[in-house]
């Protein structure tokens, strides 16, 4: 009798260590899977401005740089370039793009970090009544601006100053942004690539009318040439002013790789990383 009740608490005991133990164990893994969801939680919540990804690339020459599709945050509230989402934008309301130029180009630099060609001054264009006159483009490879998350190997700024302006030390600025993709031989960058001078700083004169900006443009049609994004900026090289009306063109150019390649091969990966919209709007015509 008394090795039966024996054999039973024995028994009752081994049932009560396994509750317990199975217990213990559904607490550690609760534990464990709040503390798996807290630092999931954390790492995804943590410095959500940071722009910062580790570099894995095997030829990576540092150990973080921005990420590819992650703005910056912390250089101003309208800052460039930006990354355009096309289903994120507005249909633009008045912004009427007129051009009209002497098309007088009449010298080529080699600044090291761009290549940059040189307007008379004679050269202007109207949007909306107000004249701004045109004082050089440049090229940046790969591109600055991003569509939908895209890069293309090569973009052209068309900078141009406000001649209505009254404080001359804040001058307004309007860029027109050209996108380029690799294809066919381009004439109009054909007709300077020769003239860019081999040493870095230093400039190349050249006649008016042996580099003409028209013919950027005579092979393209109305409709593509007046689709176009619009938005505040600013400029992409120091002082980085927030002074600047973007109008990025919808329409993607054409270059061959040859001529994208040897502009690249002068001025170097050039481009500025995307910055953060905050709360401005993206036009669209």
């Amino acid at each position: 009798m008394r090795s039966k009740i024996i054999s039973g608490s024995i028994l009752i005991y081994l049932l009560i260590l396994t509750s317990c133990q199975n217990q213990k164990k559904e607490n550690e893994s609760a534990a464990n899977s709040e503390k798996d969801t807290t630092k999931v939680d954390k790492r995804i919540s943590a410095n959500p401005q940071s722009n910062e990804v580790k570099s894995e690339a095997p030829d990576a020459s540092t150990k973080s740089e921005q990420g590819y599709a992650l703005p910056k945050f912390n250089d101003g509230l309208s800052q460039s370039p930006i990354n355009i989402l096309s289903a994120n934008t507005e249909k633009e309301a008045n912004h009427k793009l007129v051009i009209t130029f002497d098309d007088e180009i009449n010298g080529i630099e080699n600044l090291g970090h761009t290549i940059q060609l040189d307007f008379t001054g004679g050269n202007s264009f109207t949007v909306n009544g107000k004249t701004y006159k045109f004082k050089q483009l440049h090229f940046h490879t790969p591109s600055e601006h991003l569509i939908d998350g895209m890069t293309f190997p090569m973009e052209m700024h068309v900078v141009s100053v406000s001649k209505d302006q009254k404080d001359s030390t804040k001058p307004e600025h309007l860029v027109i942004a050209l996108l380029f993709k690799m294809g066919q031989e381009n004439k109009f960058i054909k007709e300077f690539l020769n003239a860019i001078p081999v040493e870095e700083h230093k400039k190349t004169d050249l006649n008016p009318g042996v580099v003409k900006l028209k013919d950027l443009f005579d092979s393209i049609s109305k409709a593509d040439l007046d689709a176009y994004y619009h938005y505040r900026g600013s400029l992409t090289t120091p002082p980085y002013s927030e002074t600047v009306d973007w109008i990025v063109r919808k329409y993607i150019f054409e270059a061959s790789s040859e001529q994208v390649a040897a502009i690249e091969k002068m001025e170097g990966d050039n481009a500025r990383h995307v910055h953060a919209l905050y709360n401005r709007k993206i036009a669209a015509e």
